[in-house]
């Protein structure tokens, strides 16, 4: 089984990864290998975080590694939070003051579009590949709780549905999901690095 470092310590984020991924690969937090510092989330684009995190990861401590990064980007408030999705209240990360937020800059607002984005930027063999995963919807009128999920889960509503994220068990948030979508392009990239090994 290969081991590769996913470059978080979110626990949400790395139960989800596993559940969806099986038992191919063995993950590995940043706890695993005694990266307990802030990685700096310094670019300006999902896109350009996400690598970001990998690259420290390799450089670093030398492992195999992914990194990943979302955001929830809202037409109204000109793509924001976007980069700032996890910290939009402030650095504690909150995610009932970001949903607070959000919801108090919408009011009376009637176009509530936005997408969810998420980035998975992987090193590998000596290779760099990135996934992208992008669901579109809107945010709910108002706070929509549910049992399941995180972060802004509770507020957005994928088209095409009329509950939220947090309403929808795991296994059908996954199957549409923007960090479904782009983590089922990551294992269709590392199937095929092992059947070519293999071969």
């Amino acid at each position: 089984m290969q081991k590769l470092v996913f470059a978080t310590n979110n626990p949400n984020k790395i139960r989800e990864i596993k559940k969806m991924l099986g038992d191919s690969y063995d993950f590995l937090s940043l706890e695993a290998i005694d990266c307990h510092e802030d990685i700096p989330e310094t670019r300006p684009t999902i896109e350009g975080n996400a690598l970001q995190k990998a690259e420290y990861v390799k450089e670093h401590y030398g492992w195999d590694c992914f990194g990943e990064d979302t955001g929830l980007e809202i037409e109204a408030l000109g793509g924001a939070p976007g980069v700032y999705t996890a910290r939009y209240a402030g650095e504690a990360k909150d995610p009932e003051a970001n949903m607070a937020k959000v919801l108090k800059e919408l009011e009376g607002e009637t176009n509530r579009r936005a997408q969810f984005k998420t980035v998975i930027a992987l090193i590998i063999n000596g290779q760099t590949k990135c996934f992208t995963g992008i669901i579109k919807g809107e945010i709910a009128e108002d706070y929509k709780r549910g049992d399941y999920g995180f972060g802004y889960d509770p507020i957005f509503i994928p088209d095409g549905y009329e509950t939220s994220f947090a309403q929808m068990p795991p296994e059908e948030k996954h199957a549409l999901s923007h960090r479904g979508q782009a983590t089922r392009q990551l294992q269709a990239f590392l199937e095929a690095q092992n059947k070519t090994r293999v071969s």
